[in-house]
């Protein structure tokens, strides 16, 4: 049976209170901006393989530099680190909204644009993963992981939903710059934390970077839990999170529907997306389970092939919904099992690995899915993302079988 507990419960700590708040606003701006910058793109060039390259650019620094960035933040304060990401998060996406409100924007200025966000992104994106032991301890952290992933589909819910509204009636200009503002909502919150005191944080300063690198990819190879975790994670994180390429697509070609259906279906995702992270929210104590990180990789994979034969928006909808859930149940799960089996001078470099495979990967999956978009159908972007899970999980699992890989049985 089952236990479910409190899926609140690292709330009592004041200093997550103040970051997850502040990050709900936030985040609201960024779905805002993440659904109007492909309906952007795709607009000014009529083409999924471009749309597809915004993305990819966007995340190709996170591939390039994640492993140097693991080593800066397990050196140095995340606190300071995620103020100065934040900054410059909040002036290029002003600039952009600026080029867009003027009309004088192009396609290479958000080619641009995309590239200095995903630089930005480098560091933020696995500060923040790491920075959660500092604001609740070790017991709450499986908690406090997965409340960060309701924050995150809560805006997923709520962001598009506007986003959708502000495009048919005023413009994408006022999503950009709706997200530049929302910037400011963390920064506040930054300001009134106060991190705890974690022992042996930091790397040792007398090595090299690259020689740090090897110590935390070493690290990782020694640990079968920490290394199978991160390769299925690259599985599901290079094929999974291809929405913002494969939706609005499907939105145009299958559905025949504008802005506000693509904003809609993204709101059904994020729907689905909420109650797996309330789910996983609620398991916490119980700690990471096998059957999430090895099972659910495979139904994401058939509910993409399932999309993919959807022609009712409602269908299409629920569908979103059912694979935002296993998704965030999966990648919320695998999140935990990595930072509950790392030691905090690690923590960083670990991190920095599981943004590498997660996000980092993400350019190899848009230009697939934007390729296969393209070149076939925008039914066929789907179905391609979907089998590749299936096909490359099968052998990891077959060679994974029998290890004792996770926490939990």
């Amino acid at each position: 049976m089952v236990n479910l507990n409190n899926p609140f419960i690292s709330l009592r700590h004041i200093n997550f209170r103040y970051y997850w708040f502040g990050m709900c606003v936030s985040q609201i701006g960024t779905w805002m901006q993440n659904i109007a910058q492909p309906l952007l793109a795709y607009k000014l060039t009529d083409s999924p393989f471009l749309l597809g390259l915004v993305g990819a650019l966007q995340f190709l620094p996170v591939l390039l530099f994640s492993l140097f960035a693991g080593v800066i933040i397990d050196r140095f304060s995340k606190k300071i680190i995620l103020i100065i990401t934040q900054s410059a998060s909040m002036l290029i996406t002003l600039v952009l909204a600026i080029l867009a409100s003027t009309g004088e924007i192009r396609y290479w200025h958000l080619i641009v644009m995309a590239t200095a966000l995903g630089m930005a992104n480098t560091l933020d994106m696995p500060a923040r993963q790491s920075f959660v032991i500092e604001l609740v301890g070790k017991e709450d952290l499986m908690n406090a992981i997965a409340l960060n992933s309701t924050v995150f589909n809560i805006s997923r819910i709520i962001g598009p939903a506007i986003a959708g509204i502000l495009m048919e009636y005023s413009g994408v200009a006022f999503c950009f710059f709706a997200n530049a503002v929302s910037f400011g909502a963390v920064l506040i919150s930054l300001f009134f934390i106060k991190p705890l005191k974690i022992e042996n944080e930091a790397v040792e300063k007398g090595k090299t970077i690259l020689q740090n690198i090897g110590e935390g990819l070493k690290y990782i190879l020694k640990s079968e839990i920490l290394f199978s975790t991160i390769i299925i994670m690259t599985i599901v994180g290079t094929f999974a999170p291809n929405f913002s390429v494969l939706v609005p697509v499907f939105t145009s070609k299958i559905l025949h529907m504008g802005e506000a259906g693509f904003g809609y279906l993204m709101s059904f995702m994020g729907a689905g997306s909420l109650f797996g992270a309330v789910y996983v929210a609620s398991l916490s104590r119980s700690g990471p389970k096998r059957f999430i990180l090895r099972v659910v990789p495979f139904v994401v994979g058939l509910l993409l092939i399932l999309i993919a034969f959807t022609d009712k928006f409602i269908l299409t909808g629920l569908a979103l919904a059912v694979t935002g859930f296993f998704f965030v149940m999966f990648s919320s799960s695998s999140n935990s099992a990595l930072q509950l089996n790392t030691d905090n001078e690690y923590r960083g470099r670990v991190m920095s690995v599981y943004t590498l495979v997660f996000a980092g990967s993400t350019p190899i999956g848009n230009l697939f899915a934007g390729a296969m978009t393209e070149a076939f159908s925008a039914r066929m972007g789907f179905v391609s993302c979907g089998a590749a899970i299936v096909i490359l999980m099968i052998p990891i699992i077959m060679l994974l079988k029998g290890a004792k890989l996770f926490v939990k049985q």
